[in-house]
């Protein structure tokens, strides 16, 4: 398979700001992204690469920013070699430790997940991973029934698997993460996890306990009143993949209208995690 190849080159954008512009490139098929010296690289389909789409996209996401970058067309490439290169394990809250399949076990943490990312998103090591994996961790999902939208690897539902849940369904739009939340169930040994390929059309008509929604704010607003519908009362909903202004208050009053009220948030550079409760 032939592949376009973009490079970018920045001189004054922050992390924050790449970030947006790797969501948004994501958004229209780019699905492997590489740091660079100066900036990045980003990677598409040679035929879902369309020069208007994005022409279209850089004028929305890089206003205020100087950059250049360049177009070519390139051969496959070894993607898991590419990862490989830079994956290294992780440790959260001192009691999730995730690592890929070449590197050696830690059994002195209590839960321990193991991921084959290939070009899914959600190894843990983004902030806004982190942060909703430090909420799973710090919350009592045993017995309970979870909803993982925006699932990427299958990271968040193979730690609430693995912290006693009593039956999950993780969803993406995303063959590639449909895919890889099967295959790392398999790796980590987890039979509860039913995955879904799809978005918010493919929400079960069943009732859960906790969702979690990694995902970015236009979608999440989009999908705030579905969520609502499957969640039980006294119900938890973990949302990230935005920032605290404007985002967390857009959020808080879209669920305001599903009688879903804000808890709490935390922070990680310009990245939120809040945790809502149903009433």
């Amino acid at each position: 398979m032939q592949y376009i190849q973009v490079t970018f080159t920045f001189e004054n954008i922050e992390a924050y700001q790449q970030d947006l512009l790797i969501n948004d490139l994501a958004e229209i098929g780019y699905n492997t992204f590489e740091d660079t010296e100066s900036g990045f690289a980003a990677f598409v389909d040679f035929e879902e690469y369309s020069q208007v789409t994005l022409t279209e996209v850089l004028t929305n996401s890089l206003e205020n920013i100087v950059y250049t970058y360049t177009v070519e067309e390139i051969a496959a490439k070894n993607w898991n070699e590419e990862w490989e290169k830079n994956f290294e394990p992780l440790i959260i809250s001192e009691q999730c430790y995730v690592r890929a399949t070449f590197h050696p076990a830690q059994p002195q943490y209590p839960y321990e997940i193991v991921i084959d990312p290939k070009m899914a998103f959600g190894t843990g090591h983004h902030q806004t991973t982190t942060m909703m994996m430090q909420y799973i961790l710090s919350f009592n999902v045993q017995d309970k029934a979870v909803l993982d939208m925006g699932c990427g690897t299958g990271i968040l539902a193979i730690l609430a698997a693995k912290k006693g849940a009593k039956s999950l369904v993780a969803i993406d739009y995303d063959e590639v993460c449909y895919q890889s939340t099967l295959e790392n169930s398999t790796l980590n040994n987890i039979s509860n996890i039913e995955a879904l390929w799809g978005g918010k059309e493919v929400i079960p008509q069943a009732s859960f306990d906790v969702i979690l929604a990694n995902i970015n704010r236009n979608i999440l607003l989009d999908q705030i009143e579905n969520y609502a519908a499957v969640l039980n009362a006294g119900g938890s909903i973990f949302f990230s993949g935005f920032y605290e202004s404007p985002d967390l208050e857009m959020i808080t009053e879209e669920c305001l209208k599903f009688d879903i009220k804000y808890v709490d948030h935390q922070k990680i550079g310009d990245w939120v995690a809040a945790h809502f409760i149903k009433n």
